[in-house]
């Protein structure tokens, strides 16, 4: 069997120390995230009692930030040792989840925008879910005041889906204070108080007729609809860049891999 010789091959260093820079960085963000995650389930005493993991029937924030920080670290483990080490099965691992990742996100978005009223219903259906667990979970209430906030919208179609709520709910023989009420982050807050006022959504509804004077009374669902087409240059912007990163991370890994193998096959 005869190998074809390539002449001065070599491990270019630019490359290499570029590959490594680059992927130290989101291993170090990777190790963030992680520690952050942990960190907020500590605080909640989650890491005292793991049965509280399974007990919440909403979306804990914090596992979000966790998967992303897993990923992240072993990307950036894989893709810094794979550099260093010039291990050819390592940067293989790491441009191929990348390119994985990569057509994910390119096909999430192509569903998102060929199948526009299912995916509505899901993220209604995934937000009323989440109403139904708001005070189950420090994290997750606080998500959900920040997006209502925000957007100046409360609930998913309007302040009527916190019914949903146990304690909110106008239905009932409960005594919660907040009985047909909604979340303080509801309330249309006047700009000159500079206390926030968290008991300003109880009863409101029940006690009031013409809500639109104190609560916001768009739905989110419908507040996310009317950003969007606004805010399209935003969205895309952010996606190019992403993809970019990763574009330029499978580059640099399949040219490193391409010197390892001239070299090893220059011998």
């Amino acid at each position: 069997m005869y190998y074809y010789r390539y002449e001065n091959a070599e491990v270019s260093c630019f490359y290499k120390y570029l590959m490594f820079s680059y992927n130290i960085i989101f291993w170090l963000a990777g190790v963030a995230f992680i520690a952050i995650g942990f960190w907020a389930w500590s605080e909640k005493g989650v890491l005292l009692d793991l049965t509280q993991v399974t007990r919440l029937h909403g979306f804990d924030p914090v596992w979000l930030v966790l998967v992303v920080g897993g990923v992240t670290f072993i990307l950036g483990f894989a893709g810094c040792v794979g550099a260093l080490r010039e291990n050819i099965c390592l940067l293989k691992f790491f441009s191929g989840v990348i390119g994985l990742i990569f057509f994910l996100e390119l096909t999430a978005a192509v569903l998102a925008v060929v199948f526009q009223g299912p995916v509505r219903e899901w993220i209604n259906e995934f937000f009323l879910a989440n109403i139904k667990a708001y005070r189950d979970d420090i994290d997750l209430q606080n998500l959900i005041d920040s997006l209502q906030r925000v957007n100046q919208c409360c609930g998913a179609q309007d302040p009527a889906d916190w019914d949903l709520n146990m304690y909110f709910s106008c239905n009932g023989t409960h005594r919660s204070r907040e009985k047909c009420g909604v979340p303080f982050s509801c309330c249309i807050m006047d700009p000159a108080d500079s206390v926030v006022n968290t008991q300003c959504g109880y009863d409101v509804r029940s006690r009031l007729k013409e809500w639109s004077n104190h609560i916001y009374t768009k739905g989110c669902i419908t507040a996310l609809e009317d950003w969007l087409p606004g805010n399209l240059y935003t969205v895309a912007i952010v996606f190019i860049v992403i993809s970019l990163l990763q574009m330029v991370g499978i580059y640099l890994a399949r040219t490193l891999i391409s010197d390892i193998e001239k070299v090893r096959f220059s011998y």
